[in-house]
């Protein structure tokens, strides 16, 4: 599976609103196939973003977050910033997106 992140960044009077869609199966390791094996453990586990090269945010997500997750955030900004977000699961695979602030 192709794992991605879509995002859009707006500013309006002078607020950011961050929407990120990531695409990831966030398997939590007790779900089992059809033939009655369990499915390995497969979720994002950390995330950070960054705001013009300066780290605004970071945390550790679990196995409690849904697949498929989606993540929404505002911050006071301007037309212009550049945003960053990486995440990082649990087997060590790296998402990252840049995009600008329209």
């Amino acid at each position: 599976m192709k794992n991605s992140i879509r995002i859009k960044a707006v500013e309006k009077s002078g607020i950011v609103t961050v929407k990120a869609l990531i695409k990831h199966p966030m398997e939590t390791g007790r779900r089992k196939d059809k033939g009655g094996n369990l499915i390995p453990a497969h979720h994002i586990a950390e995330f950070g973003i960054w705001v013009n090269g300066s780290e605004k945010m970071k945390g550790e997500w679990g196995t409690g977050i849904s697949k498929n997750p989606y993540m929404s955030f505002k911050y006071q900004g301007k037309k212009g910033d550049q945003i960053k977000i990486k995440l990082q699961d649990n087997q060590n695979q790296i998402l990252s997106v840049e995009t600008t602030v329209k």
